[in-house]
């Protein structure tokens, strides 16, 4: 009995120890870097190339991690808000007689099918990898990545052993608390992540070879996917003048079954209670992650609420476009303050944001000018763009003309930066137009002459990239193409509908 409240007793100094250990100094950047290296290898987009919803899905939640973790290290950042994330994680191979079964071969993955059903059916098991899902809250980098790490059930004690070391920049790939030589590897048999990881960025595939094995799979799965095709686009055209909408459309990926799912439950709707879905007349209607008005206007119905949840949505859509009007109206006092610059909101290049998210920017940015001793010559910008962001430092001009603006920049240094990248700015725009022209034609093209039934792109693909990839796929011959449809994404891959994905740099 003793024997066991001295075994306790360990145990509880040592979790005390720990605890006064992490909390000793707050970690730099640099350190939380490396203590998340598990975890950024554990989600890496690169892995996910056969699973092109999961890809898109981490690569979003990365991107809102990283703004989170940059607003951390901001000096005097106050305004956090609780940011939750996704992840697909990767499970690690491992011994049978040290962990249990990977998650992915035992538990079947789960989507939403029906929004009157609580949205959990099993669709298939994915074997390999996880869906995590967790809310960030934290003010302090320690804390943060010891709550990232925990919810993928990934090891913190590395994290110990980096907090207790002087402060310093830490260098190196990927960070684990013992860097093995690689004859260990080839003694024990065990991967070597660093060798994995590398080995799935530089694999190359040749996009003859890749249509070639991949023919047959993306035939058979376009003609099973035929007839919910046909469904899909009849319920679409059937709601849209139904309900009056100006269009119908997708932020993810979702398989064809998935959408037409989507469809039939907004019909399901529409005959229980038409006299709520008025007020959608005209708009753009939007299946998403959450339910409400976005940044653009958009009537966002989110894909895993229930009837109940749509139909408040519709009913606040009358106080939704009064917000709208005042958004307006801020933008335009914005635009008078800088020299009649255009504030506009690029969906393809920024975040998704709520209408009231969006306003409360616009607002913060407009009392940040108000208090400023700025001074543009009136209208002396018109004609150029700009775009506000929440987790830059430095405003920039981006490729395609308009100005990324932060939200806290020093004002001083905006106002010198626009004026002086103000000429740049309006031959990018230029350049801009000619890009988009030129780009509808070669997408013109070689839908023809391949004979596709259609040729799209990931928003992720500039227009010069689109440009490039078609230039040089019409220099090809490529049979395998007619009848399909054709992804420019940056991976190869087969969707589950049979449309065939291409890198936009593929290799010959």
């Amino acid at each position: 009995m003793f024997y066991h409240l001295g075994a306790v007793r360990r145990l509880c100094l040592e979790k005390i120890l720990l605890q006064w250990v992490l909390q000793a100094r707050p970690l730099s950047g640099a350190e939380a870097a490396n203590a998340l290296r598990p975890f950024y290898f554990a989600v890496h987009p690169d892995f996910f190339g056969q699973h092109p919803r999961e890809r898109e899905i981490n690569e979003n939640s990365l991107k809102r991690l990283n703004g989170y973790l940059e607003n951390l290290q901001k000096p005097g950042f106050k305004s956090f808000k609780p940011t939750q994330l996704t992840f697909y994680v990767r499970e690690r191979e491992q011994n049978s007689s040290d962990v249990q079964e990977s998650f992915g071969a035992s538990v079947p993955y789960l989507i939403p099918i029906d929004v009157n059903w609580h949205w959990i059916r099993p669709l298939k098991a994915i074997p390999g990898f996880r869906a995590v899902s967790f809310t960030l809250h934290t003010r302090d980098l320690l804390s943060t990545v010891l709550d990232i790490l925990n919810s993928c059930s990934l090891s913190t004690e590395h994290v110990q052993s980096v907090n207790s070391q002087p402060h310093k920049e830490v260098k190196g790939t990927f960070y684990r608390p013992i860097k093995w030589d690689k004859t260990y590897y080839s003694f024990t048999g065990f991967k070597d992540p660093e060798e994995e990881l590398e080995q799935a960025q530089r694999v190359e595939i040749t996009l003859i070879s890749w249509l070639d094995n991949s023919e047959k799979s993306a035939i058979k799965k376009l003609r099973n996917s035929l007839p919910l095709r046909e469904e899909l686009n009849r319920l679409k055209d059937e709601l849209t003048h139904q309900l009056q909408l100006s269009d119908i459309r997708w932020q993810r990926s979702w398989g064809i079954a998935h959408r037409c799912s989507q469809l039939h439950s907004l019909g399901r709707l529409a005959q229980q209670s038409p006299e709520v879905l008025r007020n959608v007349k005209g708009h753009t209607l939007v299946f998403t992650d959450c339910s409400g008005m976005s940044a653009t206007g958009h009537v966002m119905l989110g894909t895993m609420d229930v009837h109940h949840h749509w139909i408040e949505i519709f009913e606040r859509l009358p106080s939704y476009y009064k917000l709208q009007k005042k958004m307006l109206l801020l933008e335009d006092r914005i635009s008078h303050l800088l020299g009649g610059i255009q504030i506009t909101y690029i969906e393809e290049l920024q975040p998704l944001l709520t209408l009231e998210e969006y306003y409360t920017t616009l607002h913060a940015f407009y009392n940040r000018l108000l208090n400023s001793k700025l001074s543009f010559h009136p209208r002396s910008l018109r004609g150029l763009q700009m775009i506000l962001e929440s987790d830059r430092y430095a405003p920039s001009l981006h490729e395609l003309g308009h100005f990324n603006i932060p939200t806290m920049c020093d004002l001083a240094t905006l106002q010198w930066f626009i004026i002086t990248k103000a000429q740049q700015a309006r031959e990018n725009l230029k350049r801009k137009e000619e890009l988009t022209v030129m780009e509808k034609e070669l997408i013109s093209a070689s839908t023809e002459k391949f004979s596709l039934k259609q040729l799209y792109k990931e928003p992720s693909i500039s227009h010069a990239q689109m440009i490039d990839c078609c230039k040089r796929l019409l220099e090809e011959s490529l049979p395998y193409l007619q009848g399909m449809h054709l992804c420019i994404s940056h991976f190869y891959s087969v969707l589950q509908d049979g449309d065939l994905c291409i890198p936009w740099n593929w290799k010959s």
